[in-house]
């Protein structure tokens, strides 16, 4: 089957579309020619070619964010939309997909407006909790939609949304931790914190964690850090000696070695973006979840999702500098808490999420 992937934005985004990819082409029943199409200067074409999946080949659409941008940039991105939608026009015409999955994001519009005027078939997938405005605007397009939990089936129509779960890479997914510790030359006998930022970093976490970094490694603890690259610079500059200390590993960003990061931790940091909501109950992974603050809600909603089940705690980002390492030092010495977070997100882990999209996918594909 032909088919058109389209995923822009954030890692949150891209990272499930790149995972069902992964799964489609992995079929033995039935061989599947996959094409890809992000935003011209979006960060999805580093993240596909690392993927290094076997996509027929890769298009860029013009595209530019819409809402809660000052009318200047709008008059820019709304030219950029009218571009895209004929140039995406073209991609369609000659690619002739058979089915098309978004998987939300501006960048994706321009393809849905015009897989909407040439009658193909889309799947939307939603990777949050809530939808935002692109997703609500584009599910009018969609054939189905396929969300990550089922707190999400009331924002749409009955019959519409499928809960299929977040897809997550294989690759991640055979993660152990005895060869987890080994990558990273971790002792085995101490605990592991992991602090990250998702895909773009997030310097008001690796500063709060540069406050408490002497604490943390005095206690015992050794720490797997990765500060995103927009922020490496500043962070290893603003750690000084310890950044060389023997239990802190540090790095800009990590691509398929993430795994074995989250196999390696025993607790995490980070934020709550929609890969969060599969990622850590995936590995039974207890976090302190610190919602992105200057956006719209959506990472609070996945941090409450995950914190009233009692698979995370939620520290708002103007909370963090003062409670972060008491918190961390607090978990860490109680281990029956720590071992009550790990079983209730272990709960909620759904391994199944590609697979599922991939079929729901093709499903829509045949009619």
């Amino acid at each position: 089957m032909r088919i058109l992937i389209g995923a822009g934005g954030t890692g949150g985004h891209i990272y499930p579309a790149l995972a069902t990819a992964q799964t489609l082409l992995r079929a033995e029943a039935e061989r599947h020619e996959l094409h890809f199409v992000g935003a011209v200067g979006g960060m999805e074409r580093e993240l596909v070619a690392a993927a290094g999946l076997a996509f027929a080949d890769y298009h860029e659409a013009l595209a530019g964010p819409i809402h809660g941008v000052k009318p200047l940039r709008m008059a820019s991105s709304l030219l950029k939309l009218a571009a895209g939608t004929v140039q995406s026009l073209g991609i369609l015409r000659r690619i002739q997909p058979q089915v098309i999955l978004l998987t939300g994001g501006w960048a994706n519009f321009p393809v849905a407006l015009a897989a909407n005027l040439l009658r193909i078939p889309i799947v939307i997938y939603l990777p949050d909790i809530e939808p935002g405005l692109t997703i609500k605007v584009l599910q009018r397009f969609a054939r189905k939609v396929a969300l990550s939990a089922a707190p999400s089936l009331r924002f749409f129509p009955e019959g519409k949304a499928v809960i299929t779960g977040y897809p997550l890479q294989a690759d991640r997914l055979c993660a152990d931790r005895a060869a987890a510790l080994s990558y990273f030359e971790l002792d085995p006998t101490r605990k592991t914190l992991l602090v990250f930022g998702g895909s773009r970093g997030a310097r008001s976490i690796n500063m709060a964690l540069a406050d408490s970094l002497e604490r943390l490694l005095a206690a015992g603890l050794q720490i797997i850090h990765i500060t995103g690259e927009l922020d490496w610079a500043r962070a290893q500059q603003q750690l000084g000696d310890l950044a060389g200390h023997a239990q802190y590993r540090a790095y800009a960003y990590l691509h398929a070695e993430m795994g074995l990061a989250f196999a390696a931790a025993d607790l995490a940091i980070c934020r709550a973006g929609a890969s969060t909501l599969a990622e850590l109950p995936a590995f039974a992974l207890p976090a302190i979840l610190v919602p992105y603050p200057y956006a719209w809600r959506y990472q609070k909603v996945n941090a409450d999702y995950l914190s009233q089940r009692g698979a995370a705690l939620r520290l708002d980002d103007e909370d963090m500098p003062a409670e972060l390492g008491d918190l961390v030092l607090a978990l860490f010495a109680d281990e029956a808490r720590l071992e009550q977070l790990r079983e209730s997100s272990r709960a909620l882990a759904n391994r199944d999420g590609a697979r599922n999209l991939a079929r729901l996918l093709l499903e829509t594909g045949r009619g």
